[in-house]
């Protein structure tokens, strides 16, 4: 087993991510184990702080799912039933309803508690 240090600069995150490399696999409640998810939540926490990342309103998670996955705005039309709908809801003029959101979750997979988070919708 090797000694367990802190994670302080990238060096050190490197030299860790090298050791999870090794230990993958490990059998839980073993030594290796142990050291596995120990270095895991270091790295963890050293990326959380060093690397934030910050939160995404709906509307531009949509845009940025449909981006990644080659998606367009027939595709979402296709899913809300409504052209006019899919345009409103990318251009900020309508609010995603809970059958949106639960449409956008259980057919795309984006998690439903990143799309029913308060955002602005233009004034009419």
């Amino acid at each position: 087993m090797t000694k367990i240090r802190p994670i302080r600069n990238n060096d050190d995150l490197t030299a860790a991510l090298a050791r999870i490399d090794e230990l993958w696999g490990s059998d839980p409640d073993t030594p290796e184990g142990d050291e596995l998810d120990v270095l895991y939540d270091l790295v963890e926490h050293y990326e959380n702080r060093t690397y934030p990342v910050e939160p995404v309103e709906p509307v531009e998670l949509l845009h940025r799912h449909m981006e990644a996955t080659g998606r367009v705005q027939a595709d979402l039309a296709e899913l809300f039933g409504s052209r006019s709908r899919a345009s409103e809801v990318l251009n900020r003029k309508r609010a995603m309803t809970v059958e949106m959101i639960h449409k956008l979750s259980s057919v795309w997979h984006i998690p439903a508690d990143c799309l029913v988070k308060p955002y602005q919708v233009a004034a009419e």
